[in-house]
Parts: structure tokens; C-alpha cells; sequence
């Protein structure tokens, strides 16, 4: 994924970038080799058939995915698309996964999915060489112009990447910043704002959902990681890798999390609190941070205050002197295995990976489609928060980027979140937590 850093500037330009261009034909005949014959699909090449369409709504809302599953019915006439979606979806949609009998077409978002359990448990198609024939509507090729590479398990793909989001933290910009309060640039600052807000506005300053506790795990430490070890410590903890989790370096950013707790920073009723909960807590000024990707604004447009402007910044916890750190968080779009409309699967994924889409996926949304050369610089729609942590980003004196090799299987990533709400709550140590997160590593490798 070295095009990661390669691309630094794409990806930054590309938060802003405006080019509509046509919508790349799906080209059946160049992949007629690998399309299997089903009752689904005709034989003859032709797209036609039920084609099943699963996919999580949250924070991006479903206008987007309405569209493009419009204009594809359009395009093919001959398909009847079956949406399988909602916030639920995923638990919905499992005994379908687990029975063998999938929907043709996944998006895999949302409490409930891993992309890196559905490949370890042969869910998915293999679409290495698949994509390498894909083009964009100008020629080039789709597997070069993503602004991050898709994920590889074994040198194979899987999946291609359709959201680039980035954790960060939110701060409630009328209180931090310009009410007084200092913008953190560093955990030490951090920790200095924090105990200033409590101090003088009388409210816990952080907030997290305790429910699902991996939006702390990717939201704050996973660039607390990458900033102390850089993608080799990332690589090792995402994979379980023996004595990654009690390194010196993991426990001395678990201190922080503890010192976070032990002062009285983290909301002392986080256990209880599920997503939306803490974002409106977070809304109406019960509290001034959280972590969360760039949905944020769009899963909570119907709540946000009049007065309510969003501040954003990569999360603050590497330490003093370091710039900021940030791991790009990825939503993949992939086609199941055991699809029974490969032919139309493959096309509709084809369809939906073009510029004008992503283009109409951050206006939709606020958020930014994994495509490079979308220049959105000049539309009114981009909503000023992404302009401004664009801008941030851009600069490699204030940011770093790094990079996972994947997601964190579901079988380690439930088990280190177990131990890590417990670490917040104060039930736990920063000591006793790498120990249990080395347990659930050494499990997972089967030990």
C-alpha cells in the first residue's frame, strides 16, 4: 500500500474535488472467462436475472445507494435488484450468510460486519485478477486510482474499498477554541484542555460509546499506535503477533487511557451509552470531544443545535513534539462467494466505482469515495468541517499517515474491546489490559 503516502496529495485534493465525468460501461466481454453460467444470470453474457444488494445504513444514510441502484435498473433493464438494507442489517442478513444462501452483492459497514472474518471464513470472492481489467470512464485503470489500496489477506483481494473515512476526534468548536478552551495538539495538551473544561464548564470533556467500544480502539489508539511504532507495531497488533500487545510501547499508551480515566475525563456513564446516545450527549454539550469517522454530521443532521459548529481534529494522543496521526479507516464493497448472480454482481460493483459517483457520494454525505481526480473544489455542497480536516491532513508537518494491513478480525477485535471498556470504566489496570489483550491474541493465533 505504499501509494498510501504516494497519494497523500491525491487524497487531500480529493476531499475537495470536482470532475463529472460519464459513468464507466460495464464490460461484460472482457470478463467472460471467469463469469459462471446461473439460473440467475443468462448465459449468454447478458446481465439479467435477481441481483440481492445488501447494505448498512448509518451515518452516510441511503440517498446515495437509492441513486446508483436506480440508475443501474436503468442501465439493466433486465435485473430485478433485491435491496437487503437498514442500521440492522447485518445481524438481519447472517443466518443468510451462515446458511450458504448470501445476497449476490455486500457492503460491509456497521456493528455486526468484518471484512476479515468473511474471508477467513470463505465468504467472498476472490477478485484479484478480476479487478485488474476494470477502467474508468478516461482509460484508467480502477485498481490505480484508488486513494488507498484495496485490502490483501495472502497477496489476494477480496474486496474494493468504496469509502475513505479517517477517525478523529470532534470537539464542540463554540467551547474549544473559540470559547476559550485549547484546541489539543498533542496527549499532554489533551489532557490540559480536558481539565481545563472540567474545571470551568463543570462537564465530563470525553465521551465515547461504550457499547461498541472499537470506535475507541480505531478512533483513538489505533493513532496512538501508529504515531509510537508506525505501521509495523499497527501491522503486528491487528494480526495478533506474540508480544505485540505487552510491548513497553502498547502499555505506556494504555497509561494514557488509564490517566484519562483516573482523572475523571472519560464520561462516567460511557458503559452505558450506545453511539447515537454519546453523539447527542456530545451535541448538547455534555461534552466537548469524541471520536468518530466523518459520518458524524450526517448521521446526526436532524439533531444538531442551530448553533452547533463542528470542530475536527486527528485524534491527540501521540506524544508531545509528535504531529498528529491518522489511520484511514476503509468501507469495502465485495461480491459473495457463493453468489448466485456473479455475472450482475460484477457488474453493479463495476457500475458503481466511477467519478461521477464519487462526486455524488460527498455530496450526499460529506464524505469522500475512495477514487482519486474527483476534484469537488468548486461545489458548494462540501460541507466546510471536511474542507478544513482536508487542509489539516494535507500538511505533513501536522500529519502522519499510517496504514493497517487490514481490519482486526471480529474474533480478536471483541475480546481486546471487552477488556478495553473495562480499562475505562477503572475495572481494570493499563497492566492487567495488555495482559488480557495478549490472552485474546495468542487465542486467536489458536495457542
Amino acid at each position: 500500500m505504499k501509494n498510501l503516502f504516494k497519494s497523500r496529495l491525491l487524497f487531500l485534493t480529493v476531499a475537495m474535488l470536482m470532475l463529472a465525468l460519464v459513468v464507466a460501461c460495464s464490460s461484460d466481454d472482457d470478463n467472460s472467462d471467469d463469469k459462471a453460467s446461473n439460473d440467475s444470470g443468462s448465459s449468454d453474457g447478458e446481465i439479467s436475472g435477481d441481483l440481492e444488494i445488501q447494505y448498512f445504513v448509518g451515518g452516510y444514510g441511503d440517498s446515495w445507494w437509492k441513486e446508483v441502484i436506480a440508475d443501474f435498473q436503468e442501465e439493466y433493464p433486465d435485473v430485478n435488484i433485491i435491496e437487503h438494507a437498514g442500521p440492522n442489517i447485518n445481524e438481519e442478513m447472517r443466518s443468510r450468510w451462515v446458511s450458504n444462501d448470501p445476497p449476490d452483492v455486500v457492503y460491509i459497514d456497521g456493528a455486526g460486519s468484518s471484512e476479515t472474518q468473511m474471508v477467513e471464513d470463505g465468504q467472498l470472492m476472490n477478485l484479484t485478477e478480476w479487478v485488474e481489467g476494470i477502467e474508468l470512464d478516461n482509460g484508467d485503470k480502477l485498481v490505480d486510482s484508488f486513494i488507498v489500496e484495496p485490502g490483501k489477506f495472502d497477496g489476494e483481494i477480496f474486496s474494493l474499498p468504496l469509502v475513505f473515512d479517517t477517525w478523529g476526534t470532534w470537539y464542540n468548536k463554540n467551547l474549544v477554541g473559540d470559547g476559550g478552551y485549547e484546541v489539543p495538539t498533542d496527549f499532554e495538551s489533551f489532557m490540559s484542555s480536558m481539565e481545563a473544561i472540567k474545571d470551568g464548564e463543570g462537564i465530563d470533556p470525553f465521551v465515547t460509546t461504550g457499547q461498541h467500544p472499537y470506535y475507541f480502539l480505531r478512533g483513538m489508539l489505533y493513532p496512538a499506535f501508529g504515531a509510537a511504532g508506525g505501521n509495523e507495531l499497527l501491522a503486528d497488533l491487528i494480526t495478533g503477533q506474540e508480544g505485540a500487545w505487552t510491548s513497553d510501547t502498547v502499555l505506556d499508551i494504555m497509561k494514557r487511557v488509564e490517566r484519562m480515566q483516573k482523572e475523571g475525563m472519560i464520561d462516567s456513564g460511557v458503559g452505558a451509552l450506545n453511539h447515537t446516545q454519546s453523539q447527542m450527549n456530545f451535541l448538547l454539550g455534555d461534552n466537548a470531544f469524541i471520536p468518530v469517522g466523518f459520518w458524524l454530521p450526517n448521521e446526526m443532521a436532524n439533531d444538531i443545535p442551530e448553533d452547533f459548529e463542528f470542530g475536527f481534529i486527528p485524534s491527540p494522543m501521540q506524544a508531545e513534539g509528535e504531529p498528529y496521526a491518522i489511520v484511514p479507516d476503509l468501507r469495502p464493497l465485495a461480491i459473495a462467494e457463493e453468489a448466485e448472480n456473479p455475472e450482475a454482481a460484477k457488474a453493479f460493483v463495476e457500475f458503481a466505482f466511477t467519478r461521477e459517483y464519487a462526486m455524488s457520494f460527498s455530496e450526499h454525505t460529506g464524505a469522500i469515495m475512495n477514487i482519486t481526480g474527483v476534484d469537488l473544489t468548486e461545489n458548494d455542497n462540501v460541507p466546510g468541517y471536511l474542507t478544513e480536516a482536508n487542509a489539516m491532513i494535507n500538511d505533513p508537518e501536522q500529519v502522519q499517515i499510517y496504514e493497517k494491513p487490514h481490519p482486526m478480525s471480529a474474533d480478536l477485535e471483541t475480546p481486546i474491546s471487552d477488556a478495553l471498556i473495562s480499562l475505562m470504566l477503572g475495572n481494570m489496570t493499563a497492566e492487567e489490559f495488555v495482559e488480557e489483550a495478549e490472552k485474546a491474541a495468542a487465542q486467536y493465533r489458536g495457542e
